[in-house]
């Protein structure tokens, strides 16, 4: 079983920065990378973007360049820093994990980009 606790969300402005974090905990072995989502009201969830345990990254379009995922595997902790919102933004941002026994998602935590 692992855990996964967001933290960070917040209001900001349209061209501000927020850092995200996800503390993992439980069995974290096996786990070879984590993910960022985010879900906007009315909207489906989707993918915003993946580290793996060494450090590569992949981006959704709509963030490439403006955000950065990295994790801290000795504290088992992957962030999100985000600049230059905009108010598209604006959703429940959730972190994601998996291992060969389940998937796992944390509570989530908003983050909020007014205009």
């Amino acid at each position: 079983q692992v855990q996964l606790v967001e933290s960070g969300g917040d209001l900001v402005q349209t061209g501000g920065s927020l850092r995200l974090s996800c503390a993992a905990s439980g069995s974290y072995f096996n786990i070879n990378s984590m993910r960022w989502y985010r879900q906007a009201p009315g909207k489906e969830r989707e993918w915003v973007a993946t580290v793996t345990s060494g450090g590569n990254t992949n981006y959704a379009d709509s963030v490439k360049g403006r955000f950065t995922i990295s994790i801290d595997n000795a504290k088992r902790t992957v962030y999100l820093q985000m600049n230059s919102l905009k108010p598209e933004d604006t959703a429940v941002y959730y972190c994601y994990t998996r291992n060969a026994l389940s998937t796992y998602w944390g509570q989530g935590t908003q983050v909020t980009v007014s205009s």
